[in-house]
């Protein structure tokens, strides 16, 4: 009980050196490639889910919107393995990270940004400046825009960030609640120990749900610039 509540949150280390590396790593391990003429049924349903999520997330998008299905479904396994992972004991989930979020969001936010001033480049200046605005306002409304529009990749990143720091901080506090009702009484921790249950299945539907989220939203900013 007397361990720092932010000490989960703190990037592990081996002999003084970062291990964070290995760690975004091995969610990879989860998805392998198929070598089989015919899958086991762990990768089928694999394939299934994949193709699923992407008919799902690619509908809205033209031709050149899809090139992109690779980048999302691989955003989506990604983020998705490593919340989950991150639910196992004595895990580090890098996604409670602000920084690795930042450095997921911006990239693919100047992306689709420089696509679509690229590909439709009177639309994108367009959304700058709604059509019939009074001249007064012009200057207010092109300064407001222009926050708004550089505040995506900072909300994506905070999104994810609280989401999943706040179920890792729920999780480790009702826990430490139950061990300390333990020695008190027994009902009490039994009915705390159960509430920790059924936060934590919650806490893996909010797992794949950020994900999910945080890829959707990425793929409606390519969808605004293609």
């Amino acid at each position: 009980m007397n361990e720092n509540l932010f000490t989960s949150f703190i990037a592990p280390t081996m002999m003084g050196l970062p291990i964070v590396t290995l760690i975004i790593m091995l969610p990879s391990l989860l998805f392998p490639a198929p070598k089989r003429l015919i899958n086991n049924r762990t990768i089928s349903i694999q394939q299934w889910l994949i193709q699923l999520t992407s008919k799902q997330m690619m509908a809205i998008h033209n031709q050149k919107g899809q090139t992109w299905s690779l980048m999302l479904m691989s955003l989506i396994m990604f983020i998705g393995s490593t919340n989950i992972l991150g639910l196992l004991p004595h895990s580090f989930t890098p996604t409670t990270q602000l920084s690795m979020n930042l450095g997921m969001a911006i990239p693919l936010w100047s992306a689709t940004v420089f696509t679509g001033f690229r590909h439709k480049t009177k639309a994108s200046l367009a959304h700058f400046l709604p059509q019939g605005t009074p001249a007064p306002l012009i200057p207010m409304l092109v300064i407001i825009e222009t926050i708004s529009l550089f505040i995506q990749p900072v909300a994506l990143a905070v999104r994810l960030t609280a989401n999943i720091t706040a179920g890792h901080l729920l999780i480790h506090l009702i826990g430490g609640a139950t061990l300390a009702l333990l020695n008190i009484s027994t009902m009490t921790a039994f009915i705390t120990f159960i509430i920790l249950i059924l936060l934590t299945i919650l806490e893996f539907a909010v797992a794949l749900i950020q994900a999910y989220v945080f890829t959707l939203l990425v793929s409606l900013y390519l969808h605004d610039n293609t």
